[in-house]
């Protein structure tokens, strides 16, 4: 299981990396690029800020968009599930969280930690790597 989330960082690092690397060779090109790209972190900053403690995850067939997600211990927080392609669930089993299928489930962390998210509904071949992980600080 931690391989399965080790790879997917360094698969992760490597497409940032990959995406940086090129020549500017068209300067109004690359600051359009860097524009966007500085926009996604914008958006990803969001996306995990721990202010309102609501996070989304989007299921795709085998895989969640985030290997991480962050929330603050003793506050309610809200999870939603999208998906995006294909049918799945998830779960947290030590902080009794279901969702099958798209919705939403509500919940506080009382204890700092790292859980467990993995999908819930038998999905296919990639069913055992839909895990990912929620960092209650």
């Amino acid at each position: 299981m931690k391989k399965s989330i080790l790879a997917t960082i360094f698969l992760g690092l490597i497409l940032v990396l990959a995406a940086c690397g090129g020549s500017n060779n068209d300067s109004d090109a690359s600051n359009e690029i860097d524009d966007s790209a500085e926009e996604t972190e914008d958006n990803s900053s969001r996306e995990n800020s721990t202010a309102n403690n609501d996070f989304e995850i989007v299921a795709t067939n085998w895989d969640f968009d985030q290997a991480e997600y962050t929330v603050t211990a003793g506050e309610e927080a809200k999870i939603t599930l999208v998906n995006e392609e294909g049918m799945h669930g998830i779960a947290i089993d030590d902080l009794d969280v279901k969702i099958d299928g798209d919705g939403e489930a509500t919940f506080t962390p009382t204890e700092p930690g790292e859980y467990t998210i993995y999908c819930s509904i038998p999905c296919g071949q990639g069913h055992s790597d839909m895990v990912s992980t929620l960092i209650v600080q």
